[in-house]
């Protein structure tokens, strides 16, 4: 399905959310949870605020489905009102992250569930050395396929900021990932 057609179903959804059909609530609901896990994980490194920041993400969708005016796909919308969510989770529960490893596997899915654990468990790390803004802008356009305008949308910022902010991440990201690389291998030589 292209993201033409995919955005099309949405806006026939939130047609029909504005008059009330709760069974289109949950097929969007169910169409956007895994993704909205992975982003929420990665923005607030917070496993315990996840399903509270989804749910209150959806009731705003489920009030305002009437009032879309279309000026960005669907899922830019939505991942507008995920982020800004998340943000006053953060601000209302703090912002320390919490061990990723006590988010169940299945809440934090990959594109590929056959990937290798130790090359998320890698990159993983070397997101968490980025700044909350930088993990938002590379989950955004490298983990879901965002653009750089619907990132800005999302994000309420200038695509100026966004372009910074990548360039930024991607620096550090070459500049931290080879150092964490060696870690890793350090730490498997130790092992009986």
């Amino acid at each position: 399905m292209t993201q033409a057609d995919t955005d099309a179903t949405d806006r026939l959804l939130l047609q029909r959310m504005s008059a009330g059909d709760r069974a289109a609530l949950t097929v969007m609901y169910r169409g956007y949870h895994g993704r909205l896990t992975r982003f929420l994980a990665r923005l607030t490194r917070r496993s315990d605020i996840i399903e509270e920041v989804i749910n209150d993400t959806f009731w705003i969708v489920w009030q305002k489905a009437a009032s879309f005016q279309g000026e960005s796909r669907v899922s830019t919308w939505i991942m507008g009102i995920a982020y800004r969510c998340g943000l006053k989770s953060l601000r209302q529960h703090g912002s320390e992250p919490v061990d990723e490893d006590s988010i169940p596997e299945d809440r934090v899915p990959s594109h590929d569930p056959g990937d290798d654990r130790e090359l998320r468990d890698w990159l993983g790390r070397g997101m968490e050395r980025l700044s909350a803004d930088q993990r938002v802008v590379v989950e955004l356009v490298y983990g879901i396929g965002h653009s750089l305008d619907d990132v800005a949308a999302i994000m309420q910022c200038p695509v100026g900021t966004v372009k910074a902010r990548l360039f930024h991440a991607r620096v550090k990201l070459r500049n931290v990932l080879p150092g964490l690389a060696g870690e890793t291998a350090l730490s498997k030589e130790k092992l009986p």
